[in-house]
């Protein structure tokens, strides 16, 4: 019996593919730019797991593609808005993802884009750079305090727990808007969403996108925002609104903002690319040799169980078990 075929559709850390092909058929897009659509359409055909990137979209026509043999789609991110779960479930596809994982690396971006967006280290980075020379001045390049400031953490699942962990290596004050509870142990006071905007000197964004979601933060949640405020995203892009976003950098609404995602990626606003109160990252927060290698290999984890009959150790779709 010819082993089970898998696709992978970008190139892996080494391990992880090595322990998939040790037991499958495996296929690996071989580019460095994303598979496109059309291209897993013609090779998604009688795969029985598909290992896709936060970038593939997996929906119906993608499905129907593959066939009756599809067992597992096996995302490789902690994210699978791009999965049409339903669907997958409607076929019995198991559908997986990789927490836990990236939780510290992201958080660890998450602190790294505040800082820098607090101290203006990208746009000293570009003074520098363009042949200016260090001359100091009181008032140059002013940025603010980190420390003893308001934290308002949106989500308060893994990542936002360890940033608020972070924040207390600051002696930040913690305030969270969840829709669950507050741990018990939590040091942080819940507040209605407008309200951690309107009291926060700092909000870190750490949700699901979904319609709930999408454009959470808008230009009337930005005018509530102090001036001197910053905002952080490494959650999803469309969380914010990047055209409200760039109007209120541009009028000074906000002090600065730090992005790890956007609304419609690859792209970013132009507007945003010209703001010198913007840090922009390429969508690095979980991109550690560490944190990617273990990704792979729970993704990879995932796929075996399924193909071998096994429940997956992260299961999204937990209804396929009855």
């Amino acid at each position: 019996m010819p082993s089970p075929a898998v696709l992978v559709t970008r190139r892996l850390p080494a391990g992880a593919l090595k322990r998939l092909s040790e037991q499958f058929s495996v296929t690996v897009w071989p580019e460095e730019r994303p598979m496109p659509y059309d291209a897993m359409i013609e090779a998604v055909a009688g795969k029985a797991a598909l290992l896709t990137m936060l970038t593939d979209k997996v929906d119906a026509t993608l499905l129907e593609a593959a066939g009756t043999g599809l067992r597992v789609v096996a995302n490789y991110a902690v994210g699978f808005d791009n999965v049409d779960v339903a669907s997958c479930s409607a076929r019995g596809v198991m559908v997986t993802n990789t927490p836990d994982v990236l939780t510290e690396s992201t958080a660890d971006m998450a602190f790294a884009l505040l800082l820098g967006a607090a101290r203006r280290l990208a746009e000293g980075d570009r003074f520098l750079r363009e042949g200016a020379s260090v001359a100091w001045a009181p008032d140059m390049m002013l940025g603010v305090d980190v420390h003893g400031k308001t934290l308002g953490v949106v989500g308060f699942g893994r990542i936002g727990r360890a940033v608020a962990r972070r924040a207390a290596g600051f002696a930040m004050r913690v305030v969270v808007h969840t829709r669950g509870h507050l741990p018990a142990d939590a040091a942080a006071e819940k507040l209605p969403l407008d309200e951690l905007f309107a009291r926060s000197d700092f909000v870190t964004l750490h949700v699901r996108l979904d319609d709930g979601t999408r454009h959470l933060v808008d230009g009337p949640r930005l005018a509530r925002m102090k001036p001197t405020a910053v905002l952080v995203n490494t959650s999803r892009g469309p969380v914010v609104d990047e055209a409200a976003l760039a109007d209120a950098l541009a009028r000074r609404v906000i002090f600065a903002a730090g992005l790890d995602v956007y609304e419609r990626e690859p792209q970013v606003h132009p507007l945003l690319l010209e703001s010198p109160f913007a840090v922009l990252a390429p969508h690095l927060g979980s991109a550690t040799v560490e944190t990617r290698a273990d990704m792979a290999d729970l993704a990879a984890e995932n796929v075996i169980a399924a193909l071998e009959g096994l429940v997956p150790p992260c299961l999204v779709n937990r209804e396929l078990l009855g």
